[in-house]
């Protein structure tokens, strides 16, 4: 087996002085930037910040509707009614929006307008009364509604009353969809049910988002499959309604063969990283420099997402990597290959490379404003395949989303799998003592997940065993003393400017984050040689001070231009 995952099994070195490590990082961080990356990018305005980062073609959604759908596209007990005043001026917003009459704001798309109708409909049908229409939104909603009706498209009356049971409209229930063909009849369809607070089969959702997807630009009209509208109304639906397992399963594989089979790179070992989509806004981030760690001893990793992605639009690691200039449109046969490459062992793939019908979302997405089912079904995915054992690792933030995650990556055959409870919902455990005060819910590095067993005590799905385990790792159970986590606050700059100077051996919260998560996840995976957690802890750093994972990032970055 020509695998790159020799594990590489190192004398303890000595440790570097300062005055070493500190010139290694600098030269580091120089020819990263130095390398062909995008500072001198036209497209990209200033590349230091994660904001920058947003798509041109997108149009910008119309702020005091996306305020409202803050409030009321969420779930039966996240959402906050409006009172008569917020509701007059939305729905002013939006019949002027509709006349061309709106000075001095962005028009109201039409994702935002199947979003919101949509979010007040299954209100009105579905949820607990707390949460139902407020008597300020009934009597702004019965003031509006003959401009609104005369004003706004047949698929938006269909979507704000679809059954003529809220405002008497006659429209809602004889509308079938428009010109989309068969496609945009089965979304109707399906959102009848949707509208109504009910679920759907596998089949159904499986049916609908391979008929309508990819969705094509602003202004491809002639070759649209369905309405902004519609479509947005599905996502956010489904998403309020609290999708069930089978439902989430549809997201998850619908186009796992859109391309083809996947590659099945020859390692004996990979984990695929879930990391959220839309990135981090506040904190340090740490699974690229984890990911590099890993590789050294034969763990190799897939990270995969978008450079940019709504509703956070945070950092992502294809911003640290297309930064430090690496190129971060790579095919999934292209990562399958650096995977297997001996000097470098873990890689990265695009969205946009591996399912443009699910990248072809991202403007949609932001104007939806919160997240569809999409975000928790992206990451589990198996771009790459492997010849040995697969894991997969996600990051979730809200409780109740754990056991679905871990019900999608079993459905995947994969030998082992963790959810963590990171910092902002992403993958990072923190070495902060927890809060006397901490908020209410799972804490902070809070973990889930099964493994390969090593007792009797296990489960069989697919004819892989597996023991289940749940516990929140303590960072100071295991030498670590407290730190606040760094912060980088959108700064692509900073947060490469710590993970390259922790990985040239410079201690400090950094380091200590990168080496707990590496170790960690190591322990928890059931990963060969980190049976012991000090052992798995004590491999990352050695990892570290050599040298090792350091040079296989630069080798990354350099090769992934030659591949």
């Amino acid at each position: 087996m020509n695998s790159l995952a020799k594990p590489i099994h190192y004398a303890k070195p000595m440790r570097p002085s300062i005055r070493s490590r500190t010139k290694r990082m600098n030269l580091t961080v120089k020819s990263a930037i130095d390398m062909k990356g995008v500072l001198g990018s036209e497209a990209t305005k200033n590349p230091t910040l994660s904001t920058s980062y947003r798509p041109l073609d997108i149009p910008t959604p119309n702020r005091t509707v996306l305020e409202a759908q803050q409030r009321v596209c969420t779930g039966p007990a996240q959402t906050r009614p409006l009172d008569q005043a917020q509701t007059m001026a939305v729905l002013d917003t939006i019949v002027r929006s509709a006349r061309g009459e709106l000075k001095g704001e962005e028009p109201v798309s039409q994702a935002q307008l199947g979003a919101f109708f949509a979010g007040m409909t299954i209100r009105a049908n579905a949820f607990p009364e707390p949460t139902q229409w407020s008597p300020g939104e009934w009597a702004a909603m019965q003031a509006c509604w003959p401009d609104l009706a005369h004003s706004l498209p047949p698929e938006i009356i269909f979507l704000a009353d679809p059954e003529g049971a809220i405002m008497g409209s006659s429209l809602g229930p004889m509308y079938s969809g428009g010109n989309g063909g068969p496609g945009e009849m089965r979304l109707v369809g399906a959102l009848r049910e949707v509208l109504s607070g009910a679920h759907l089969g596998y089949e159904e959702v499986l049916g609908v988002l391979r008929d309508v997807l990819p969705l094509d630009k602003e202004g491809e009209q002639e070759r649209r499959k369905v309405r902004e509208a519609l479509l947005a109304a599905f996502l956010i639906g489904q998403r309020m309604n609290r999708e069930t397992d089978r439902e989430l399963k549809a997201y998850c594989l619908a186009f796992d063969e859109e391309l083809g089979p996947p590659p099945i790179a020859d390692v004996s070992s990979l984990t695929h990283y879930g990391e959220p989509y839309d990135g981090n806004t506040r904190f340090f981030k740490s699974t690229l420099f984890v990911a590099a760690v890993r590789a050294c001893y034969g763990e190799s990793c897939l990270l995969h997402g978008v450079e940019w992605m709504p509703p956070k639009g945070g950092i992502t690691e294809g911003q640290l990597l297309k930064f430090m200039g690496a190129n971060t449109q790579l095919s999934p046969d292209q990562a399958k290959s650096l995977l297997e490459d001996e000097s470098v062992g873990f890689s990265y793939v695009n969205l946009k490379e591996a399912r443009p019908s699910l990248f072809s979302l991202v403007g949609l997405r932001e104007h939806i404003k919160k997240r569809p089912p999409l975000a928790t079904s992206e990451k589990v995915q198996q771009y790459v395949r492997a010849r040995g054992k697969e894991a997969i690792v996600a990051g979730f933030y809200h409780e109740g989303y754990e056991d679905p995650l871990l019900m999608l990556m079993k459905r995947r055959s994969v030998h082992s799998g963790l959810v963590v409870k990171g910092e902002e919902g992403a993958l990072s455990m923190t070495t902060k003592a927890k809060s006397a005060h901490a908020s209410k819910g799972l804490p902070v590095n809070h973990c889930s997940g099964f493994r390969s067993p090593n007792s009797v005590f296990s489960s069989e799905i697919d004819g892989i065993s597996r023991e289940n385990f749940s516990m929140v790792v303590n960072a100071q159970d295991y030498g670590f003393e407290s730190s606040e986590t760094p912060r980088t606050d959108r700064s692509v700059a900073r947060n490469i400017g710590l993970g390259l100077a922790a990985l040239g051996g410079e201690r400090g919260p950094a380091y200590d984050r990168i080496v707990l998560n590496a170790g960690m996840v190591d322990h928890l995976l059931g990963c060969s040689g980190a049976e012991d957690v000090t052992s798995a802890l004590d491999r990352a750093r050695v990892a570290i001070d050599s040298g090792e994972a350091l040079k296989r990032l630069m080798n990354f970055i350099k090769l992934s231009h030659k591949v």
